[in-house]
Parts: C-alpha cells; sequence; structure tokens
C-alpha cells in the first residue's frame, strides 16, 4: 500500500482486520501472553464461544487480539512449520509472507560460504525472510513503514531467538542507503486498496524507487509476483522462478551476481529437492503427439524452459505455441509429470462423452491449456459413470481444439 501517498514498504495501515497496535503491544505482555495461550486452546471452536470464555478474564480488546492471533498461528503452520506457534502475523503480512522452505532456499544463495553477509530488508513484512537469512548467518537491518508490522517483525526475532542477529526499525524504503550493505533484500507490498496487484507500477514501494534502490546496491535481490511482465525485468538480471512441490511460489531478481553479470538469465528451481535449471536456448522441434505427453513444472513454464525440458525427455510439442511436450520413450524428470496416452480426438462434448462412457471412465482430473472449455461446466455436461480414473487434456493441436484421454504413467525404472 501507499500508505498515504509516501513510497512505502511492504506493511500495511495501523489497524489491520483484528490486528491494532496497541492491543498487539499488550499481547506481548505476560498477561497478554496467557490471555495468547487460552485462545490457542479453543482454535476451531465456536468463536462465539470462545470468546465468551476469554472475555471471562480479558477486556474485549485482548481478547479479539488473542483470538485473532491463535487463528493466525494455525493458518501459519502450511507456511512456517512447528515456527508458526511462536511468531505473530498480521492477515496481509502472512498472506504475502514468503513460505519458510522457500525463504531458506533464497537465503543460502545470498548468504554465500562465509557467512556474516550484512543484509538490509525492506519492506520487511512480519519478517518471515529476515528470519532465513539471519539462521543462514547473515546480519540483517530490516525495515518497514508500518508501525505494527515492525512491532510484529521485532517480536519474530525475538520469539525465535534471532534478535542478535537482525535489528527491526520503522522507516521509509526510499531513505534507505543499500550501499552501506552487502545486499539489497526486497519484497515490495503487491496489494492496493482493491487488493492484490500484478501491476509492478502499483507496487509499494512502487517500481521505479524500487530499481533506484536496486541501481544503488552493489547486489540485490527482488521477489516479485511469478506473473511479472517480463519488460519489467532490469537487463542484468537473473530471473529466478521457484516452485514447491509442484506449485509456483513466487519469482526472484538477482543482480550483481556472476550469473547476471554477462547478461540476462533465466533459471527455474523445484524445491524442495533443489534442482535447478538455466535457459540455455533450446528449441523444442513441433510433431504429432506420440505415446506420452508431458507437463513441464510451473516454474519451468514461466522461466520460457520448455525447450530445455523437451529435450530431456527427448520430446517435442504438438503446437509450438503450448507447453505441452509429447515423446515415445518413458523418461524420468522432476521437471515434467508424465501421462501416457490413450487417445486423441477433435474436441466434441458428445464423442468425448461417448468415448469415456465405452472406457467405463467414471472419474476424471481435468488439465486445460489454451482451451476456453469450463472446465467445471464440462464436468457436469460429461454426466460420467463407471469405476475407472483418467486424465483428459484440453488443449489446441495446431490451432484446432483438441482432448487427449490419458492416465499418469509410473516411473520408467518401475516399468522395467
Amino acid at each position: 500500500m501507499t500508505h498515504g501517498g509516501r513510497p512505502g514498504c511492504g506493511g500495511e495501515t495501523l489497524t489491520s482486520g483484528d490486528v491494532d497496535l496497541d492491543a498487539f503491544t499488550e499481547l506481548l505482555t505476560p498477561r497478554g501472553q496467557r490471555a495468547l495461550a487460552e485462545a490457542v486452546e479453543v482454535v476451531g471452536a465456536d468463536p462465539v464461544a470462545a470468546a465468551t470464555r476469554l472475555r471471562r478474564s480479558y477486556d474485549a480488546a485482548l481478547t479479539s487480539a488473542a483470538l485473532t492471533q491463535a487463528a493466525l498461528r494455525e493458518r501459519a503452520k502450511a507456511k512456517f512449520g512447528a515456527d508458526a506457534a511462536r511468531m505473530y502475523f498480521t492477515p496481509h503480512s502472512l498472506e504475502q509472507a514468503t513460505r519458510a522452505e522457500v525463504g531458506a532456499h533464497r537465503a543460502r544463495r545470498l548468504a554465500g560460504p562465509a557467512g556474516g553477509t550484512r543484509v538490509v530488508d525492506v519492506c520487511c513484512g512480519i519478517g518471515g525472510d529476515f528470519l532465513a537469512l539471519a539462521r543462514a548467518g547473515c546480519v540483517v537491518d530490516a525495515v518497514d513503514l508500518d508501525p505494527l508490522t515492525v512491532a510484529v517483525a521485532r517480536a519474530n526475532a525475538e520469539a525465535l531467538g534471532l534478535a542478535d542477529r537482525v535489528t527491526v526499525r520503522e522507516a521509509d524504503a526510499a531513505t534507505v542507503s543499500p550501499e552501506d550493505y552487502d545486499w539489497l533484500f526486497a519484497d515490495p507490498a503487491r496489494r492496493t486498496n482493491r487488493g492484490r496487484t500484478f501491476d509492478p507500477m502499483a507496487y509499494s514501494p512502487p517500481w521505479p524507487v524500487v530499481l533506484d534502490l536496486v541501481a544503488r546496491a552493489g547486489r540485490a535481490c527482488l521477489k516479485v509476483a511469478p506473473g511479472i511482465p517480463y519488460e519489467f525485468i532490469p537487463g542484468e538480471a537473473e530471473a529466478e522462478w521457484v516452485s514447491y512441490k509442484g506449485e509456483v511460489k513466487e519469482a526472484a531478481l538477482w543482480t550483481g551476481t556472476a550469473e547476471g553479470s554477462v547478461g540476462s538469465v533465466r533459471r527455474a528451481t523445484l524445491l524442495p529437492g533443489g534442482e535447478t535449471l538455466i535457459a540455455r536456448g533450446a528449441e523444442a522441434p513441433t510433431g504429432p503427439v506420440g505415446r506420452f505427453m508431458y507437463e513441464p513444472d510451473g516454474a519451468a513454464i514461466r522461466a520460457h524452459l520448455v525447450g530445455e525440458v523437451a529435450e530431456m525427455v527427448g520430446g517435442r510439442l504438438p503446437d509450438p505455441m503450448i507447453a505441452y511436450i509429447t515423446g515415445d520413450e518413458p523418461f524420468d524428470t522432476p521437471w515434467a509429470a508424465r501421462y501416457a496416452v490413450e487417445e486423441v480426438l477433435p474436441f466434441s462434448l458428445k464423442r468425448l462423452r461417448a468415448t469415456l462412457r465405452e472406457r467405463q471412465i467414471g472419474n476424471v482430473i481435468i488439465k486445460k491449456r489454451a482451451s476456453a472449455v469450463d472446465i467445471e461446466r464440462l464436468r457436469n455436461d460429461l454426466r460420467l459413470s463407471g469405476d475407472k480414473t483418467a486424465v483428459i487434456m484440453l488443449t489446441r493441436i495446431m490451432d484446432k481444439p483438441s482432448v487427449l484421454i490419458c492416465h499418469p504413467s509410473p516411473p520408467a525404472q518401475m516399468t522395467k
């Protein structure tokens, strides 16, 4: 957000949902900690009953703060695991916070082998990134414009025993001097008053402010949305897309690295395995659908590495504009899910329904790429019955709407 028109940081307004600064400050007192412990015990219970129970001992503001924090900790387990039980959150900052595994990957790259790297984390939010950086051996100066967010971030550094490596202060990102540090890390807020934004010019701080910080930094890492338009990526940057268990989580733009110094670089990384793939300019041939279809990981697609994945599996593209790969042999790769092709049809609801009925397919996983078909409407219109399962892919093949009936293919070594 812009915080009253100022360039801003990754925080939010003083009052965020059911969290405000005064109530949060009280939550850190011994009395507040007792209220929070009681709130944790009733997470998932009837909200009215839970509030009634806490109101017997605490005022309305502390009751609300404790119940909100307990609920946020429960939600945060998916991103922060066991740490969530000791951390503090606000609703918006939890939504934007980096998943712990992704933050740890980035921190390992940034920290290097020696440790002691000095990092300024602008727009630090509740501190998910600086926690990973501190654990990797960095010394972090974290700033955010919002007083509530700063209080939450400071509490997280203390709660996880990292306050000796992290300093959290209230400041405008535009006032930071990145040249005084080894690294600049920035996670601009990607929300406006109307909700999430995909336009970098609407980030907070705005993109020109971010680029000015980067230009003055020796080395920088920017966390951005996976769908960032390519024209916003600095020419000498390395752009890395990261997926976790098959879901694209973020993109990071790295400047001042050895890779980026030779020109723009595109990279995809898979977590938790840590596999990484760098663009080499491979171009996949086109050709007819073979025995197998490969669906590349989303990070590889975002990084425009479909050609490199096709090369791995000896594959080709049924359509040159669509990121499905086909091949005749079963190759195992973490970069793509593989499906055995049973039938390829021109798309027709009537014919697809009849074919599925003939095959006694009563359950389908529907995937689509470059298809205007509404998946849920199609699922209803198919009127499925039977005890078998299939994967159907809706796509175009040389500009013709098509459907492929497939099933997941087991690892190649299991078929030998």
